[in-house]
């Protein structure tokens, strides 16, 4: 565990900029008054001094559109040396099928599953739109503006949050689906959710010499 940076709770604030709580509430599925809670880092009721879960991050993280493993450190729960170097990582396959969800930065690409995340440079990436093709290929949805999500994986649907879960208790790490693609997907969804809760999946990268590769996970559930 690190240090949370002074102040974390006005950060937060700042990310959140000119949007207001209700509308930042909708955008990352929590409640205005919680996120309220975080920016002043106590609970208003008890007036205890309350900080962000790994889960309650990436929720803002997609929400604000400000990169989780940096919102990991500000809050203490990351040192900068527990993460994966940003360097990009060619010597590492990834099977897409075994892939949670993806975020597209403007550099980077960050593969993910229930603990781990990997980073790989656009760069590495010979060509971008061949790239999305085969997420296209692989069941992979664009959920939202930067994010895509593997149908195969989907264990459970809240439609009235728009949460997607990778676990059928619906406990794990979730994403959330725009309002548009949740009325466009609504039926694939279902119908996946159907059929993925039949078996289930392990994750795993992979070397292109084959060997397994060793992630060290950064992320995790409190």
């Amino acid at each position: 565990m690190g240090q949370a940076i002074p102040n974390f709770g006005k950060f937060l604030e700042s990310l959140r900029g000119s949007i207001s709580l209700r509308e930042a509430a909708k955008k990352s599925g929590l409640s205005h008054a919680y996120i309220r809670d975080l920016e002043l880092e106590k609970n208003r009721s008890t007036n205890e001094k309350i900080t962000p879960s790994p889960d309650t991050l990436q929720k803002l993280s997609n929400a604000y559109g400000y990169p989780y493993k940096e919102l990991m450190i500000k809050a203490g729960h990351l040192e900068a040396h527990d993460l994966m170097p940003d360097a990009a990582t060619p010597d590492i396959e990834v099977d897409l099928s075994q892939v949670y969800y993806i975020e597209i930065g403007m550099r980077d690409i960050i593969y993910a599953d229930q603990q781990t995340r990997l980073k790989k440079s656009i760069d590495s990436l010979r060509d971008f739109s061949d790239f999305l093709d085969t997420l296209e290929e692989s069941g992979f949805k664009k959920i939202d503006s930067d994010l895509y999500v593997n149908f195969h994986n989907i264990r459970k649907y809240d439609e009235r949050s728009g949460f997607l879960y990778f676990d059928a208790s619906g406990e794990g790490v979730c994403v959330t689906i725009s309002a548009t693609r949740q009325r466009k997907y609504h039926e694939l969804i279902v119908r996946h959710v159907a059929n993925n809760n039949q078996a289930s999946l392990e994750f795993s990268f992979g070397k292109t010499s084959g060997k397994e590769a060793s992630i060290s996970p950064v992320r995790s559930k409190s």
